[in-house]
């Protein structure tokens, strides 16, 4: 017996999640760089969210969701599970509404996120990602507690609040012919599809995952969810199995493509970053210029937006893929 799918997210959704967002989440900068624009002969806007609060899109969703609970939801507290960016997001979000927060996180994450969730006030809960089920461990946890699971990518306010990311781009850097958006889940990508549908339905939006997780493109090629093991690449935010129930319909009905980016792509993009743009880039946040630049899209003498979906990452491990980079 198949339960219903809950409700997609709309536009209107997106809309209203950046009325609650308003002074709330960082506006944050569109940044360019020639350099860029010359290699690629095209016009490149970065949608730079590694500048956002805690350092990733995912305040937004985040914030979204918890500011919809009701009284004794706040009371009860939050559950979620996240390689990092979510589970800071979640728990600096449920600092600033007084909601006590649980956060599920691989025991490998990096130390920085680990530390900041913590920072953030909530406890955090580890597991071994290879052996164990952390929507179990979870729901688990959540039903013992009392407390609301809310997903890093499939829950419809969520999805409406990491739309308005491309909301904003859209509004700062009108007529884009392409954008390229970094695909883990599909949370941000799904919202930044609602928005690019009502706001510039002529723009073409492409999903960038590692080439060794490339689940969502399997899944756009077969027509259905496919399912993949928890993939090896050093781009921890998009190490997802699969898309989920209200994400694959919407990014299925919206997106032009889905291509991926090797490891050595990625560190390629944040070296470029480092070194030309001065910016603090995450592996997965690099997704959308490695798929601009190695996807295969002719992008000569089109305006291009990418998303730059976060910054959190561990210094020292920063450190050795910078050097990595620059090696090869």
């Amino acid at each position: 017996m198949h339960l219903p799918r809950p409700p997609l997210p709309t536009y209107d959704d997106v809309a209203e999640a950046a009325h609650r967002l308003k002074g709330m989440a960082h506006r944050t900068p569109v940044l360019s760089s020639s350099t860029l624009d010359v290699l690629l002969g095209a016009q490149v806007f970065f949608k730079c969210e590694n500048l956002q609060r805690m350092g990733a899109f995912k305040f937004r969703g985040a914030f979204n969701a918890l500011v919809q609970f009701s009284e004794a939801q706040r009371q009860r507290g939050v559950i979620a599970f996240s390689s990092g960016n979510h589970a800071q997001a979640i728990a600096l979000s449920a600092r600033l509404l007084e909601i006590p927060a649980v956060i599920v996180m691989p025991e490998d994450a990096p130390l920085a996120k680990i530390a900041a969730t913590r920072g953030y006030g909530a406890e955090v809960v580890t597991y071994n990602r290879f052996t164990e089920d952390r929507e179990a461990i979870s729901r688990r946890l959540a039903t013992e507690r009392g407390m609301t699971l809310i997903p890093p990518f499939d829950h419809a306010h969520v999805i409406a609040g990491q739309g308005t990311v491309a909301k904003e781009l859209f509004e700062d850097v009108p007529h884009l012919d392409y954008l390229f958006v970094p695909l883990g889940g599909g949370g941000l990508l799904s919202g930044c599809l609602l928005a690019a549908r009502e706001l510039a339905p002529q723009c073409k939006v492409v999903g960038v995952e590692p080439e060794t997780g490339n689940d969502g493109q399997q899944s756009l090629n077969a027509g259905h969810v496919v399912r993949i093991d928890t993939p090896q690449t050093i781009a921890d935010g998009a190490q997802t199995q699969a898309l989920g129930a209200l994400t694959f319909p919407l990014i299925h009905a919206g997106v032009s493509d889905i291509v991926t980016a090797t490891d050595a792509q990625l560190m390629s993009a944040m070296h470029f970053f480092a070194e030309r743009m001065k910016i603090v880039v995450e592996p997965t946040g690099a997704l959308g210029l490695a798929g601009a630049c190695h996807g295969g899209v002719r992008l000569q003498g089109k305006r291009v937006g990418v998303v730059i979906s976060g910054g959190n990452v561990d210094m020292t491990r920063y450190a050795q893929l910078l050097t990595a980079a620059s090696a090869d």
